[in-house]
């Protein structure tokens, strides 16, 4: 998710000077109740869930970008989004046959077959162009500008929407790319269904006296990347949702990312940690996660409570995150546990 990857990249050259795009490969991820052989967790399902009927684009339209600009579409037979989150929606929304490109972190299986335009998370101008595109999605953190520049100068609409930061999110951003696509009534049915499946799974959160804290870890051991997340990082939202506390945030770290330091985890003293699952098999799994310093002295370490949410989900606020939710929910109360 090229939004996350794009702060987490600033925080990384601040603190550690590393990139942040390589990935290792380890162990696997087990549930929140931790103990016993590690097993992969399972999360979201794989395929999408495109909208019942066939969606009928009523073009041209002009459309307010996320950069300030007014974007006219006049077609969108071939459209390129730029993030996995935006493919989501375009798929969701039952145009995925229009699609002709997708963005690395677009991993879903109706999008498999699809060239990708991007190279370790940044634009190919030079690919999405030899596509000859009608309409290209793109998010405010969508880079590099000079790639993104190119595009416009070749006379193609670039609509850009602003990242998704929580829950909140999700209904506006369906809306701003159903608006350009020229079908606004199915994104108001699709932002519906979304926030009412959302709903449905809050409803059956676990209700305690005392909140669980669960820190949000962004770790690459291939990179030797460790980070903690905190006030920014973006999932202090969905936590909330799962009737946690952001044990980074509430430690009082008011950026995005930090380094992860012994003593950064004993102030956030999490009775849990949320990973995404390439980060966890990077260090070795359950068994490396709880060797970074500081991890092992926590509650969450003692206990091997450790949840994992795929990476190109975790975070996208979209069509599936009722589904990141529910397994959340279900892995840090005990009830999705591997």
């Amino acid at each position: 998710m090229r939004p996350l990857r794009t702060r987490l990249a600033g925080a990384a050259v601040a603190a550690l000077a590393l990139a942040l795009t390589a990935t290792g490969c380890g162990g696997a991820a087990t549930g929140a109740s931790g103990g016993g052989p590690a097993k992969a967790a399972a999360t979201t399902a794989d395929r999408l869930e495109p909208l019942p009927g066939t969606a009928r684009p009523d073009l041209p339209v002009t459309v307010e970008s996320a950069d300030g600009k007014k974007v006219t579409v006049g077609r969108a037979d071939r459209v390129v989004p730029l993030s996995g989150s935006l493919s989501e929606i375009v798929f969701t929304l039952g145009l995925g046959s229009r699609v002709v490109a997708r963005d690395i972190t677009a991993t879903f299986e109706q999008a498999a077959k699809l060239p990708v335009v991007t190279r370790n998370h940044d634009v190919s101008a030079e690919s999405v162009l030899s596509l000859k595109p009608d309409l290209v999605l793109a998010e405010t953190t969508t880079g590099p500008s000079e790639a993104m520049d190119q595009i416009r100068a070749a006379g193609v609409p670039v609509l850009v929407v602003d990242p998704a930061q929580g829950l909140s999110d999700v209904g506006p951003r369906i809306d701003a790319v159903a608006a350009a696509l020229g079908v606004p009534a199915r994104g108001a049915d699709l932002a519906k269904r979304s926030q009412q499946r959302i709903a449905a799974v809050r409803k059956d959160v676990p209700r305690r006296t005392t909140k669980p804290r669960v820190a949000f870890l962004y770790v690459r051991g291939s990179a030797s990347v460790y980070l903690i997340g905190g006030q920014k990082s973006g999932a202090t939202s969905l936590l909330e949702a799962a009737g946690a506390i952001d044990a980074g945030a509430a430690s009082g770290l008011r950026k995005d990312f930090s380094t992860i330091t012994t003593e950064a985890l004993a102030k956030a003293a999490p009775d849990a940690i949320l990973v995404m699952t390439k980060g966890l098999e990077s260090v070795g799994g359950v068994d490396g996660l709880v060797k970074i310093p500081g991890v092992a002295e926590t509650p969450a370490g003692m206990n091997r409570r450790i949840v994992s949410i795929e990476d190109g989900v975790l975070l996208n606020y979209g069509p599936r995150t009722d589904q990141v939710l529910k397994s959340l929910v279900g892995q840090l109360y005990g009830d999705g546990a591997a």
